[in-house]
């Protein structure tokens, strides 16, 4: 049976039927994590990338997953680690994206970027976000960076309001760790900045701190019980 309430806490459910939005899938998500409990999202939202059914389909759907019509899709999910210098102050998974933007005044914020040890790149930015496939319709989205089919293994890096004329969001391979560390240059020390989780847990980061970033080893796993593709999905979201 699949179990709609409690996440994952029951033995023997197989399966966890999520009723909301986006944001209510990833936080069920994120609850039952070590579970390996597949989730089906029915959205009761307006947009919706992540839930696949709609009120007019709920019946249906129910049909095929009892009686087993559906395929499981793996997403990949991101781990980030917070420093203070050597101590770890922070360690948490995200499916969507890991956001680190400025705290207090409206002041920007200095990021340096590393990948596997080696500079990269620094933004004077509002932020920075770094997402999977699957966060690739969220925030990331919305400050124009690129959507990506939610089946790749790949980390997408793109800034919040960058104030250089030649800042381009940044595709990477999922195998990388990518570490963002907080510069110096625009008094970061009085204000900080912040390191947010799918927007619910959260980390503050001062001058010097860094959050260093890998593909995590967990997995979500989602439920379909339509063929529909993601360019479907896509075309009919976007066409709204």
């Amino acid at each position: 049976m699949c179990a709609g309430t409690r996440w994952g806490r029951n033995p023997f459910a197989d399966c966890a039927i999520v009723i909301g939005g986006d944001g209510t899938l990833i936080q069920a998500i994120r609850g039952i994590r070590g579970s390996h409990l597949p989730v089906l999202g029915i959205n009761m939202g307006t947009l919706g990338y992540l839930a696949e059914i709609d009120r007019k389909n709920i019946f249906p759907a129910l049909d095929k997953l009892i009686g087993g019509e559906y395929t499981v899709e793996h997403r990949m999910m991101l781990t980030g680690t917070a420093f203070h210098q050597s101590r770890r102050m922070l360690a948490d998974i995200a499916l969507n994206d890991i956001v680190i933007s400025r705290n207090g005044r409206l002041r920007v914020v200095d990021f340096n970027v590393y990948v596997d040890g080696a500079f990269l790149s620094s933004y004077t930015a509002d932020g920075i976000i770094i997402s999977t496939p699957t966060g690739s319709t969220g925030y990331n989205l919305s400050v124009g960076g690129p959507i990506v089919a939610p089946e790749a293994s790949l980390i997408l890096l793109t800034a919040i309001a960058p104030h250089t004329l030649n800042s381009r969001p940044i595709v990477l391979p999922d195998f990388v760790e990518i570490t963002i560390e907080i510069g110096t240059n625009h008094g970061t020390d009085i204000d900080g900045a912040e390191a947010t989780f799918d927007g619910d847990t959260s980390v503050k980061l001062s001058s010097g701190d860094r959050i260093v970033i890998t593909r995590s080893m967990r997995e979500a796993l989602m439920i379909k019980t339509k063929n529909t593709s993601f360019l479907e999905i896509l075309r009919e979201k976007m066409s709204r």
